[in-house]
């Protein structure tokens, strides 16, 4: 495979990443107008979609780079 198609994976991986921060962003906010409104279902479904957000945003440029790192190592 071309290694320029490995390369121009990164810009998409990190503009995914972009987009599930924000996501985390929107499902905190809900989970503080829920927590205020006491409906604990939707707490709890909000606070684990913004913990999964945030982990999937944070781990895939991580989880990239260090495949991109024995890529070149090779």
């Amino acid at each position: 495979m071309n290694d320029m198609n490995f390369m121009g994976a990164g810009n998409w991986i990190g503009m995914l990443s972009t987009v599930l921060i924000i996501i985390c962003f929107y499902f905190t906010l809900t989970f503080f107008q829920h927590l205020r409104l006491n409906d604990e279902r939707v707490v709890n479904q909000s606070k684990l979609a913004a913990v999964i957000c945030l982990a999937l945003g944070l781990l895939l440029p991580v989880l990239y780079g260090f495949y991109m790192y024995n890529q070149m190592m090779r």
